[in-house]
């Protein structure tokens, strides 16, 4: 294992993930607070403090684990989720689908952010390679947390999504699969039925809507 190219891939990833999942899990608690719940708030998770969000096991052991144990063909990784009571909330069922969509969009618009910067890098001559790479890797890092966390499924954020929209007799239904819904996703990500079904389709769907938005400024300086 060429641990040169790991430092490389690591420097690479650090700044974009941390600010992925950063603001990513900062964007539920601010949601949170605009419709009636300060659970995060009073236990200071509306921060852009990385550290506060950081999950020892999910957001460091795991990935690097799984990042040596398959030569990096496969990596999982998660932050501390925000706390949400959504008994708090001014309309729990629907303001629910909000602050669930609330990190999923961070990660959207920083895919857009990276982007931009990525272009803004070209129109200025810059050559090194290593800023070009970390604007590709911000792009992909916030792409992927985009269209994971939108999947269908308890506890992500597609699945309370989909319990909001869902009328309450099949949203409770929906539910009772929380406890259980990590492992399921983790079966489903392992056999490759989440990559191939949802991932890569909404990834790619996602990125042609930032290229077609995008499309004016790229024109105007590329």
């Amino acid at each position: 294992m060429d641990i040169a190219q790991i430092v490389q891939t690591v420097a690479l990833y650090a700044i974009p993930v941390l600010f992925a999942i950063t603001l990513h899990e900062a964007a539920h608690g601010y949601a949170a607070r605009h419709f009636g719940d300060r659970t995060a708030e009073l236990m200071g998770r509306i921060t852009i403090n990385p550290i506060k969000h950081i999950d020892p096991v999910g957001t460091i052991a795991m990935p690097l684990i799984l990042y040596f144990a398959t030569a990096g063909a496969f990596l999982f990784g998660y932050a501390k989720p925000v706390p949400v009571n959504f008994g708090r909330l001014r309309n729990p069922k629907r303001d629910m689908i909000w602050v669930a969509l609330a990190g999923p969009g961070a990660n959207f618009f920083q895919a857009i952010a990276w982007t931009v910067l990525l272009y803004v890098l070209v129109a200025l001559g810059v050559q090194e390679q290593f800023f070009l790479q970390m604007c590709r890797a911000g792009v992909l890092v916030n792409l992927v947390m985009f269209a994971f966390n939108l999947f269908p499924l308890p506890p992500l954020d597609g699945g309370r999504i989909l319990v909001g929209l869902l009328p309450m007799r099949q949203a409770e239904l929906v539910s009772r699969v929380e406890p259980w819904g990590f492992f399921i996703v983790m079966a489903l990500v392992i056999t490759g039925v989440v990559g191939n079904l949802w991932l890569r389709p909404l990834m790619m769907l996602s990125s042609g809507v930032i290229e077609v938005l995008l499309t004016p400024l790229r024109m105007l300086i590329l």
